[in-house]
């Protein structure tokens, strides 16, 4: 359903389709800033509508339903990671979107690691990014996703499970091993902007121990646990990720990683890793 303060439009790239929702600035100062939100697998932009009117205080905030979810058609063929890339691209470049911030859930932060390796960004935040090398199976991360249910609110949940009948199972196992054969961890390191990693405490589909390491692999990293937070924190705490991103906005409180990078997951074995 489209809101009142928001501009909607469908940006078309070949057989791929997506929506986007645009919501300005609150203030004039902030309008020069742009923040894009990019869902994950199965669902659409819906659970960042409370993220969206928290940064809309600092920027013009754009939400995509990429194709095949959301109320976009599906295509007749697997996507990859980098096909939905280089479509934020494309659409960044036609709509003159310049340097702006991108934020990525989940199968989302994939996609962002990867536009911002084809556009010029000012920053890029990963909520509660994937995939943990030691789950790298539909089984492993379906049963992640499974106890993370039991961390979300019942209106997270219900976001959640409406948005997977709705791009269909089909299209999900479609998709999946897209998202689970894309390394995240191979290419951060190859972002020059600054990174901010979020996770709630008590998403199993993002340990602690994953994220610290993918820390490491960027070139300017912050990670921060939300504390009460599962896998959709972003609606369950936007109030507290919003002000993180608001650091990244600002240039501040980001720490420069050293070179030396440990190999995962030999840094941290055992289950505990996994909490």
């Amino acid at each position: 359903m489209k809101r009142d303060d928001e501009a909607v439009e469908h940006f078309t790239r070949d057989d791929l389709t997506m929506r986007v929702r645009r919501r300005e600035a609150k203030s004039a100062a902030a309008a020069d800033n742009v923040v894009v939100l990019v869902h994950g697998i199965g669902v659409s932009s819906r659970y960042f509508t409370r993220l969206a009117g928290e940064l809309s205080t600092s920027a013009t905030v754009i939400s995509v339903d990429l194709p095949g979810f959301g109320p976009n058609r599906r295509p007749r063929r697997q996507l990859a990671v980098e096909d939905f890339g280089t479509l934020l691209a494309d659409y960044f470049t036609h709509a003159g979107v310049a340097s702006p911030v991108l934020v990525g859930h989940s199968m989302g932060a994939e996609i962002v690691v990867d536009a911002a390796l084809r556009h010029p960004v000012s920053g890029v935040t990963l909520i509660g990014p994937v995939v943990d090398e030691r789950a790298r199976s539909a089984w492993r991360q379906g049963t992640r996703l499974f106890r993370d249910t039991f961390h979300e609110s019942p209106g997270a949940n219900w976001i959640v499970f409406t948005d997977y009948l709705r791009s269909g199972i089909r299209w999900f196992f479609t998709e999946l091993p897209a998202m689970l054969a894309y390394r995240t961890e191979e290419h951060l390191p190859l972002v020059q902007a600054p990174v901010l990693i979020i996770r709630g405490d008590k998403d199993p589909v993002a340990p602690q121990g994953w994220v610290e390491f993918l820390g490491r692999q960027g070139r300017s990293t912050r990670v921060v646990s939300i504390p009460g937070g599962g896998h959709v924190v972003q609606h369950t705490q936007s109030a507290a990720v919003a002000a993180e991103i608001r650091l990244l906005i600002s240039g501040d409180s980001l720490l420069t990683q050293p070179e030396v990078r440990p190999a995962y997951p030999s840094a941290f074995e055992g289950e505990a890793a996994e909490r």
